[in-house]
């Protein structure tokens, strides 16, 4: 769980960064699953735009997200949510909380 400062500092990091991963009409498919994974191992900070129309269902999907893939969501704001896996080593070159 991230206390409250963490979290400040991980939304200051976060605020620069692009959408890495955008989910549309297709959904969570195994191949956005495949992507969302990949981009969690390499950056460790990510974010992601959920394109759809109803609230809850995109609360839906950041909480299924997050249960598949072993993320924590730092903050969401409309469309976008910042999410957060930590790695064990991570690559001091791809990681936004290195750069960060």
């Amino acid at each position: 769980m991230l206390s409250p400062k963490d979290k400040r500092q991980l939304r200051a990091i976060g605020h620069k960064l692009k959408p890495i991963v955008t989910i549309a009409s297709q959904g969570l498919t195994s191949g956005v699953f495949g992507e969302l994974d990949r981009a969690l191992n390499d950056h460790e900070l990510i974010k992601v735009k959920i394109s759809t129309g109803d609230r809850q269902l995109k609360r839906d999907v950041i909480d299924q997200i997050c249960l598949s893939t072993a993320a924590e969501v730092v903050q969401i704001i409309g469309n976008t949510a910042l999410l957060l896996r930590k790695s064990s080593s991570p690559n001091p070159k791809l990681s936004n909380l290195v750069q960060g």
